[in-house]
């Protein structure tokens, strides 16, 4: 299957942006639980401080003592009496409980706490967590997440640490932020992938299509080298036997003699159509040139269409014209827009063959350009027909090479201009030329 750069990307681009959302939004939902928990520590911490410093309790944090001091009692009710305290603890500087809600665990001491030997150290260790190690057995089954705090306690003056303040609390106000901060990332990040994806998406759609037109013009320039070294080979070579033959045949023509007159003008009409061929090899083939000036479509126009004069009036065609009034200039040059026009007719009486009618018009579009239709009452074209109509020597006339519409679209484009096929079997077709105007802006 040939490679699509949009289909590629609708499935790797997803993968990947989500991931990148989903390590994002994790990252930055740990960062602000982090930041909250180690604010509420913070605060936690200056208050015991503060009460140390006032109620002078920093030397009754001796591990010897067995019986806890009256002030360090008061000190500890002040401590438990904050909100939403579970428990608290009181270490002396070898890590013994002093003090406890918990009466069972005064004098106990546990080893394999890394959070109380790094508050010991002199570190502030604030964290949430579920509850998960021996000490924590006791506590309130129906609040199994806790903010827990390891608050060193310094002694005066020198400021070492003499003991530590374990905390357990459940601040319902303080999860409840944390909680909707969560949510608020999380949305955020959804939100930034989704926009980021569709973004990306949008811009490599366009790529996508920009490097399959270029793909497609490449292609055709490709066809068109190929068609200017066969061109002019082919021009070279038959171009003067070809007027040989059609000297040959008016020579016959004016002889008189009648028994040649239907020969002779057989051999005309082949010779001007391998003539017209060459022509348009030729001009396919070769870089547009010519100087872009105001031009009069009306009057080009009319002077193509009197050059079909007698082939319509053989056929049984009608051509009816509509050329509107006061109809500003087109800026380009007089032989490609000829040109452009002489295949759009020669199309629209080959596609009748007999007996139809021709509806040529000019109108004024918007207010910077000019739309010229060509619309035939021929057996029109199907949705594959119109798909390849543009596409160089595609074609679906017997005696065609299918260069007429490319040269077209090539010649209108230089011009700033489009042109486009409306058609569907057995209604005809219509060949809208868009060009823009001279001057820019159509005079009112």
């Amino acid at each position: 299957m040939p490679f699509n750069l949009s289909r590629w990307f609708a499935v790797i681009g997803l993968v990947s942006i989500a991931a990148i959302s989903a390590v994002s939004g994790w990252m930055l939902s740990r960062f602000l639980m982090e930041r909250m928990l180690q604010q509420e520590g913070r605060i936690t911490q200056q208050f015991i401080d503060n009460l140390v410093r006032v109620q002078r309790v920093s030397g009754h944090f001796s591990p010897g003592q067995k019986v806890p001091s009256p002030e360090l009692k008061d000190f500890f009710a002040h401590v438990f009496d904050l909100p939403e305290v579970l428990r608290a603890n009181l270490y002396s500087r070898n890590g013994t409980v002093l003090w406890s809600s918990d009466p069972s665990l005064v004098g106990r001491q546990f080893r394999d706490n890394p959070e109380l030997e790094q508050a010991l150290r002199g570190s502030l260790v604030a964290h949430g967590g579920v509850a998960d190690k021996p000490e924590h057995s006791d506590l309130d089954p129906l609040h199994p997440y806790f903010f827990e705090i390891y608050a060193p306690v310094r002694g005066e003056p020198a400021g070492d640490v003499v003991g530590v303040v374990e905390l357990y609390r459940t601040p319902r106000a303080l999860f409840e932020a944390i909680s909707a901060g969560q949510r608020a990332v999380w949305i955020g990040a959804a939100l930034a992938g989704a926009l980021l994806y569709v973004a990306l998406f949008w811009m490599v759609r366009r790529a996508d299509d920009v490097i399959r037109v270029q793909g497609e013009r490449l292609l055709q320039s490709e066809k068109l080298s190929l068609a200017g070294e066969m061109s002019t080979a082919v021009a070279h070579g038959i171009r003067n036997p070809l007027s040989s033959i059609r000297s040959s045949a008016e020579l016959a023509l004016e002889a008189g003699q009648e028994q040649w007159r239907e020969a002779a003008r057989d051999i005309v009409e082949q010779v001007d159509r391998l003539e017209s061929w060459v022509r348009e090899l030729l001009s396919y083939s070769q870089p547009l040139a010519g100087k872009l000036e105001p031009i009069d479509v009306a009057a080009v126009l009319t002077e193509s269409l009197q050059g079909f004069e007698r082939e319509c009036e053989r056929r049984g065609i009608e051509v009816s014209t509509t050329l509107g009034t006061a109809l500003p200039p087109v800026k380009a040059d007089r032989l490609g827009l000829g040109q452009v026009f002489n295949s759009l007719i020669a199309n629209a009486v080959q596609a009748i063959e007999r007996s139809g009618r021709i509806i040529v018009s000019v109108a004024v579009e918007g207010n910077r350009r000019l739309r010229v239709s060509i619309a035939d009452s021929g057996p029109g074209m199907s949705s594959a027909e119109l798909l390849g109509a543009f596409k160089p020597f595609h074609t679906t006339k017997a005696k065609g090479i299918g260069i007429g519409l490319p040269l077209s679209r090539r010649i209108v484009e230089r011009y700033g201009g489009s042109i486009d096929l409306a058609s569907s079997p057995g209604k005809g077709t219509t060949v809208h030329v868009l060009l823009p105007a001279a001057s820019g802006i159509i005079p009112s």
